[in-house]
């Protein structure tokens, strides 16, 4: 489990559990990256953040350049503060599932969002002081990114459940908005997802008041990654996971059906909201 007090920790916690796995002790993983056993510990408790050199060599030791278990990689997005933690290292994964389930409230899901629409929610943030011009740039192309990742030879299986929220929420003025939701319903006509509206009346049967995307490799093995305003956690743990993915179902079986999903979207679209 990774925890999520701050990223320094979460690193931290990452290059103890690598070393661990090949029996090597601090002194030396020091040696082969030329720092010390003193070094090694300070950035494993989290009192000392990892430099760029540091991840670098980190990843040449335990073969993770270029990967999405990369040091360097997750350095880079924590420090520039356009992910929340954990989700560099859910994306790594997100690219090789070969089923995604995807909740959402409020808005659309990152995966579906058109440019337009992607643009105006990362600059209104940007305005708001949360994040500078620079960041909001480099999350819409990390989500563009993302996206064409899935447009592979062998898409994954993608199920999607939105908050009625989601549809409800007026983002951008009526052209965005309507070209959104457009998306939608092309999005669900695909072979390869499935696109369903948790609509309000289901009330206290919602089993998330939070974001979830659940992730399953073609081992079988299942992932979640879930966050709040101002954290994220990614958790590979199945005693954790597994409720987690019997709540999704749970959650599918209440939710509209496609078609009727389908409808309320479209109806939607032929009036205003």
């Amino acid at each position: 489990m990774i925890p999520d007090a701050n990223p320094a920790a979460a690193c931290g916690a990452r290059l103890r559990k690598s070393r661990e796995a090949r029996g090597w002790k601090q002194d030396e993983l020091a040696a082969q990256i030329g720092y010390s056993g003193r070094h090694i510990s300070a950035v494993e408790t989290g009192l000392k953040p990892p430099t760029l050199r540091f991840s670098r060599s980190i990843d040449s030791v335990f073969g993770y350049t270029g990967t999405p278990e990369s040091f360097e990689r997750a350095w880079s997005e924590l420090r520039n503060g356009t992910l929340l933690e954990g989700f560099p290292e859910y994306v790594g994964y997100e690219g090789r599932a070969v089923e995604l389930r995807l909740y959402d409230i409020g808005v659309v899901p990152g995966l579906l969002q058109t440019p337009e629409y992607t643009g105006v929610l990362t600059n209104c943030v940007a305005q708001r002081g949360s994040i500078s011009p620079e960041q909001a740039a480099e999350r819409i192309a990390f989500l563009a990114e993302r996206q064409a990742a899935l447009e592979r030879a062998r898409p994954p299986m993608v199920m999607v459940v939105m908050d009625e929220s989601c549809i409800r929420r007026w983002v951008g003025g009526d052209e965005v908005m309507d070209a959104q939701l457009e998306r939608l319903v092309e999005f669900a006509d695909r072979p390869n997802t499935m696109l369903q509206i948790a609509p309000f009346n289901i009330g206290e049967r919602r089993p998330f008041t939070l974001p979830v995307n659940l992730l399953t490799l073609a081992d079988r093995s299942v992932m979640c990654y879930a966050e709040s305003q101002t954290q994220g956690h990614f958790d590979r743990e199945l005693t954790s996971v597994v409720p987690m993915l019997t709540a999704y179902h749970q959650l599918q079986a209440v939710a509209l059906s496609q078609a009727e999903s389908v409808a309320m979207i479209n109806q939607l679209r032929k009036g205003t909201p």
